[in-house]
């Protein structure tokens, strides 16, 4: 546990947020602490890369005029953000982890960008991703690898790692991620704080390549369920120029404020389900006995809990097939240009959508269809689902991804990330929950699954557990060390930091 004293950064953003608003805390205040701890552990994690700490501190000090004025404040007013790097930041270096883009610098932001500017929020700088978000383990060539914040030589997975390990470490309040296979959940998980991926389009995305296939979605990052919900409430919006918004019914796309905060819910009346594996997934043996372990100690909060799952006949290899369709669209001419800069897991990704049929797309979209009617009449007797997040626990950030588990052979470089992408090719919203320590003294994350357009319900169930684990120390939040991070070496100086991956 961390022995450092307390600083405005460690603040909850909610609590920050109230807390600049009765002007008892200064924005000004809040983003030169989130600098100074950027400046004193970020050396042995590498999570914040591009920075912009000149321009976030005038936004500061215009947010503390604004509060001294008695001006109408945005939700998120005052509060520094990171921003995941594979999301444009007008006038902020933005490289998506990938050597061709390695100096880009864009004109303006993304959408999800400019609403959270428009709610107040101070862009404090980029969080650093795979290239191109492929593969949940954060290493690329332009800013090499991130470190797990409870130990730097293992991973912090991804895409969204250095979002997650800055939150961990105390970094920004509030990050943002995305999520295809799990790039949300898997480092939430690994790093002990909280990624929710809300159902494809109520977080807006203009730039989807191939936005018909509905398996990436933009989604929000805290260190507590009602940190993330507020972040949410600023990144939904109805943007027409992603084709999947418009598609949101509007009994889900409520109004921005049923978002904000965590509705009460009864877990005495919740039936659950558990499952360690979805039927298929390649779990390491550790994390399932840790996660009957975690349950064990909560299981008499709801109603009813069985193991069981849900039936996922054909995950793998809709997925596979989908996920190399997006890869193909939107990636073909980038391999074929500069073949010299373009690393594995993108390059394998490219090669295997060449080597589809139509034939094998139509399998593909059949396969999902046919899991997603399933996964319908299983919800018609639970209300949420419990996993793990993740099939294994950090490895080496060294390793690419893991070619086995538990002595057996992984099928593809995101195999391992089956427990995510399940949920995946269902359409639910899903939420990483930070639950103690697994058997390895490392951060293991619950995945609590809702039913088709139960966003709100995910956080409600997420924030009632939440609440109720933080008084076992044995389920709580847990917290990396900060004076063993200060005084450990630079990431940068391990072998194999700046290789692809």
């Amino acid at each position: 546990m961390t022995t450092s004293p307390s600083s405005p950064c460690d603040l909850d953003a909610t609590e920050a947020r109230r807390l600049i608003g009765a002007k008892e805390l200064s924005p000004v205040e809040l983003t030169e602490s989130c600098i100074r701890r950027i400046e004193a552990v970020d050396h042995a994690v590498n999570a914040v890369i591009a920075r912009d700490f000149a321009r976030a501190l005038e936004t500061a000090k215009r947010c503390e005029a604004a509060v001294m004025r008695g001006d109408p404040l945005g939700p998120l007013h005052g509060l520094p953000v990171g921003i995941k790097d594979l999301v444009d930041t007008a006038g902020l270096r933005t490289t998506y982890g990938s050597a061709i883009f390695a100096d880009h610098l864009p004109n303006e932001d993304d959408g999800v960008v400019a609403s959270l500017r428009a709610a107040g929020a101070i862009v404090l700088g980029k969080t650093n991703v795979p290239e191109w978000g492929a593969g949940a383990n954060t290493r690329n060539v332009v800013y090499g690898a991130t470190g797990n914040p409870f130990d730097p030589t293992r991973s912090a997975a991804g895409s969204s790692g250095g979002s997650a390990a800055a939150l961990a470490c105390g970094m920004v309040p509030l990050a943002s991620g995305s999520d295809t296979g799990g790039s949300l959940r898997n480092p939430a998980a690994f790093c002990g704080v909280v990624g929710f991926r809300p159902t494809p389009g109520l977080v807006p995305s203009e730039k989807r390549a191939m936005a018909w296939i509905q398996l990436s979605t933009l989604g929000p990052m805290g260190r507590t369920v009602p940190d993330a919900c507020l972040m949410l409430s600023v990144m939904m919006s109805d943007d027409r120029r992603d084709p999947l918004t418009p598609a949101v019914p509007g009994w889900l796309r409520t109004d921005r404020g049923a978002y904000a905060a965590p509705a009460p819910v009864d877990l005495s009346r919740l039936r659950v389900a558990v499952t360690h594996d979805f039927g298929f997934a390649p779990t390491e043996r550790q994390v399932a006995e840790t996660l009957a372990d975690k349950v064990g100690l909560f299981r008499s909060a709801f109603a009813r809990v069985d193991e069981t799952t849900p039936d996922c006949a054909g995950a793998d290899e809709a997925f596979e097939v989908l996920r190399a369709l997006l890869f193909l669209g939107r990636y073909r001419e980038m391999l074929r240009d500069h073949p010299d800069k373009v690393g594995p897991n993108v390059r394998a990704n490219v090669e295997e959508g060449l080597r589809y049929s139509a034939e094998d797309a139509a399998r593909g979209f059949t396969l999902q269809t046919m899991l997603y009617r399933r996964w319908q009449e299983f919800y018609r007797n639970y209300d949420v689902i419990l996993t793990p997040s993740v099939t294994i626990s950090p490895r080496a950030w060294r390793e690419l991804y893991p070619v086995e588990i538990d002595g057996k052979p992984t099928r593809t470089y995101f195999h391992w990330l089956a427990l995510a992408y399940a949920v995946t090719l269902a359409g639910h919203p899903a939420l990483s929950l930070p639950v103690g320590l697994d058997r390895h003294g490392m951060p293991f994350g619950l995945q609590i699954v809702g039913p088709r357009g139960g966003d709100a319900f995910v956080m409600s169930v997420a924030a009632a557990l939440e609440s109720l684990l933080a008084r076992d120390t044995r389920t709580a939040r847990p917290k990396p060390d900060l004076d063993k991070l200060k005084s450990s070496p630079p990431i940068a100086g391990m072998e194999g930091f700046r290789d692809f991956g």
